[in-house]
């Protein structure tokens, strides 16, 4: 499945500044043990407890990290770009795998329309109203970046979907159909689709926590663990390093994708360079 990306440009101020409610810095714990993973329900084991961000990494978080980072000078400014260290992969020169070596790679351009950050050559700040967004436009490495800054980590795959699906068969966090109140996805008629196109625009992070907004009732939506945005909104990075490919895979769907690709097993590939408003991640960490 190609990565979508959605419109080429959006507002510098978000048309609805919404206040969802729920905690950005709020983390989930996820229990040990065995759950049902893929469309096929593999019995897959996650070894250790862990925990994961209860929603995506905002921009206003990103923001601060970025600060933070230049700062200290583990990220640069490059041309039109933010790059940082990345200490490469194994390489193995296996059919078309690429090799990725030690140096400075993206984290976000500084020329993108839709980057909803400003930066004043100085100092970066969220675009007014974009504040509690999930932050986008941002590499695997820009990912990365952030959590290991934070002492985290990308979640594997196998935490993502556990962390989405508990252990029942359920096809959505939230159980088995889903409707245009329970995420943002293509056509689902949310307030910001409603005013720009039918891609919409991202919908602030836990959104579809049971309120109304502009009219427009959600349905409480999170994992069995209590994650918000786990299907719909932004593509999430995943952390897996396989073995003879650079590929790296994102879990979640997004606003650009119709509400069957939204389903828990669905993945995305791109190679960790690559940018979309339509992807972002979320961090876990060991308990």
């Amino acid at each position: 499945m190609a990565a979508c990306s959605g419109p080429t440009a959006l507002p510098d101020t978000a048309l609805f500044p919404f206040d969802t409610g729920v905690d950005t810095a709020a983390w989930a714990a996820i229990p040990a043990g065995e759950f049902l993973m893929g469309q096929h329900d593999h019995e897959t084991v996650i070894e250790n407890p862990y925990e994961m961000m209860v929603t995506p990494v905002t921009n206003q978080q990103y923001a601060m990290f970025l600060n933070e980072a230049l700062a200290d000078g583990s990220v640069k400014l490059l041309d039109d770009r933010v790059v940082g260290y990345y200490a490469g992969d194994e390489f193995r020169g296996y059919k078309h795998e690429e090799e990725i070596a030690a140096g400075d790679y993206i984290y976000i351009p500084l020329d993108d329309p839709t980057l909803r950050l400003n930066f004043d050559g100085k100092t970066f700040s969220p675009k007014p109203g974009y504040e509690n967004h999930p932050m986008v436009m941002v590499s695997w490495f820009g990912a990365l970046g952030y959590c290991q800054a934070n002492g985290w980590r990308l979640p594997t795959e196998a935490e993502w979907e556990k962390a989405a699906r508990g252990e029942d068969t359920r096809p959505y966090p939230w159980g088995e159909d889903i409707s245009a109140a329970n995420a943002n996805f293509y056509v689902s008629r949310d307030p910001f689709e409603q005013v720009i196109n039918r891609l919409g625009d991202t919908t602030p992070v836990g959104f579809y926590n049971g309120k109304t907004y502009e009219g427009f009732q959600t349905i409480d939506s999170p994992s069995p663990y209590g994650l918000y945005d786990m299907a719909g909104n932004v593509w999430q990075w995943t952390g897996d390093v396989y073995p003879n490919q650079h590929y790296r895979y994102m879990r979640g769907g997004s606003r650009a994708n119709y509400d069957f690709e939204l389903r828990v097993w669905v993945r995305n590939g791109a190679t960790p360079k690559y940018i979309s408003p339509s992807t972002g991640f979320r961090c876990a960490r060991d308990q």
